[in-house]
């Protein structure tokens, strides 16, 4: 009888998150493919691109938001159980409020975890292909910057329609290391190319050392310890690639957090990411707890208005003390790391003690 009771529970509480997932996924989707639209209206494309570039960012989007999706489907689980006979049945076979809670906060638990191992890889590479695919459009598609598995690539095209191709091994800090740079001309012929050991980028020109230049046209090399090299790229525009995570997943930050790492991303940003990561099926748990408090645990039982208004401020309050925490952390106001676990342990010292209230009725 108690599988059969367990089974009923998560049967009922699958349902329902699967129901809310699809209603934000196709809000989300119509909203942003108004934005893409707009993005591509000077284009003479089909409207299946716009349509596609949207199935492939809103999941992650979903992803984003899926601790308020867990909270907005536990509010409507459990007010559609009590407000039924089904909660009193459970109770004879010797439910407690607690148990009930308990169980189906272990599922979005589960929920989460499996949303880390098999459903983040599929939304990184979405994005992937969503940024990807935007930026051959894009007003600034002459200047591109990418990173792979080789370094570090920047794309340049001037206004003679001449443009270079510069490819670094890492950034570290304010410096490009192990760089070359392919000039090309208006034909596309190979004009020169530059190799250097380093170079500052924080300002512009760049200040390269130990240079060495072939041109091809004069066939000769020559060697510079200090070099100028003009580029329209800043450190602020290539740092700001560095920033966007989402694609890369949650088994690809851990298995390669070196990788990563000495190709000039942040330790601070890494970690910071990951511990997001970890916190999530933790959110997800306490997230079905927190409802819970506002509904079983509550004495008003015909209020449901006010319990779907409360639960949508309590998702903004939550969602915006997540934000001003982790600007927190990046600001150096407090520490990066505590910064993304500051909300769920806030979050966790009250449900601990509304627990213990829902429990006694």
């Amino acid at each position: 009888m108690t599988s059969i009771i367990n089974k009923y529970l998560i049967t009922k509480f699958s349902k329902i998150i699967f129901n809310t997932i699809l209603i934000f996924l196709s809000l989300g989707i119509i909203l942003n493919l108004f934005e893409e639209i707009e993005f591509f209206k000077n284009l003479k494309l089909h409207f299946s691109l716009p349509f596609v570039l949207s199935l492939s960012y809103v999941p992650t989007l979903i992803l984003e938001l899926l601790p308020f999706i867990i909270f907005l489907s536990s509010m409507f689980y459990f007010l559609h159980l009590r407000s039924s006979k089904d909660l009193l049945a459970i109770k004879v076979f010797g439910y407690s409020n607690l148990k009930i809670i308990l169980i189906l906060s272990f599922f979005s638990f589960l929920i989460g975890l499996f949303t880390l191992l098999a459903v983040n890889p599929a939304t990184s590479t979405l994005i992937q292909f969503y940024e990807t695919e935007k930026a051959q459009y894009t007003r600034d598609v002459d200047h591109l910057i990418s990173i792979n598995r080789n370094g570090v690539w920047i794309k340049e095209v001037d206004d003679t329609g001449a443009y270079k191709i510069i490819n670094a091994g890492k950034i570290n800090n304010k410096t490009l290391e192990q760089i070359s740079i392919f000039v090309f001309d208006n034909n596309y012929d190979l004009a020169k190319r530059i190799d250097a050991k380093s170079a500052i980028i924080n300002t512009n020109p760049w200040l390269m050392k130990d240079v060495y230049i072939y041109d091809s046209i004069k066939n000769e090399n020559t060697f510079f310890e200090n070099y100028e090299f003009k580029s329209d790229k800043t450190l602020d525009k290539i740092n700001s690639l560095y920033k966007n995570l989402d694609t890369i997943s949650f088994l690809n930050l851990t298995l390669n957090y070196s990788n990563l790492n000495e190709k000039g991303y942040s330790k601070n940003l890494l970690n910071e990411k990951i511990n997001k990561f970890i916190s999530l099926p933790v959110f997800l748990f306490l997230m079905v707890i927190l409802a819970s408090i506002f509904t079983i645990g509550s004495l008003k039982r015909k209020q449901n208005f006010y319990y779907v208004l409360t639960s949508i401020l309590i998702c903004v309050a939550i969602y915006y003390f997540k934000d001003l925490s982790i600007a927190l952390g990046q600001t150096g106001r407090i520490n990066p790391l505590l910064s993304v676990w500051i909300p769920v342990i806030v979050i966790g010292l009250f449900c601990s003690i509304g627990v213990i209230q829902i429990n006694e009725k």
